[in-house]
């Protein structure tokens, strides 16, 4: 028998360079528990101890595998009851693992275990190549239309978050909770 968790977690999503760090940091800022985006701090990490992106990511599926191993830790720690934003969760591992021409069972299997409160999903802004980022334009638009899809396949309503300034998408954000 498969025990599903319902939680209070919100999860922000969408595309690459949507804002949601800037309203997760806007969010934490006031007072709200969050939980930063496991794939940048994992990156961050690498790059911190002299690694390149390319070396970071030169076997894609150990990596992938990698951040969804650690999206899986982190919820588990994290009590259901409470309000809490996600800077992605784990089903976003699911639009990744596609998009990289990996068979997603294991995630698909994993995002079934939890139930989050509410997907807030990210309208794009103008994209913005960093040190991390290693997709393009028309990358970012893939991985924000597959996210699209996986949440909905999963059963969830998106509620679209359009774009306007940090501080009023917070508060877009905690008006519709």
């Amino acid at each position: 028998m498969i025990i599903v968790r319902h939680t209070k977690w919100c999860v922000i999503t969408g595309a690459p360079c949507s804002g949601k760090t800037s309203v997760i940091r806007e969010l934490e800022r006031r007072g709200f528990k969050v939980v930063h985006e496991a794939a940048r701090a994992c990156i961050d990490r690498e790059l911190k101890n002299g690694k390149t992106m390319a070396s970071i990511k030169a076997d894609v599926p150990a990596f992938e595998r990698r951040i969804l191993h650690e999206k899986v830790r982190v919820e588990s720690l994290l009590p259901d009851r409470e309000t809490i934003f996600l800077d992605r969760a784990v089903p976003d591992s699911i639009a990744y693992y596609k998009l990289e021409g990996l068979p997603p069972d294991e995630v698909m299997a994993k995002s079934s275990m939890v139930r989050y409160r509410k997907i807030f999903f990210f309208e794009r802004l103008r994209f913005k190549k960093d040190e991390i980022r290693t997709e393009d334009t028309a990358g970012a638009a893939r991985i924000g239309s597959e996210l699209e899809n996986v949440y909905r396949g999963l059963g969830y309503a998106l509620l679209r978050v359009p774009i306007m300034p940090v501080r009023e998408r917070a508060d877009f954000i905690l008006k519709h909770l």
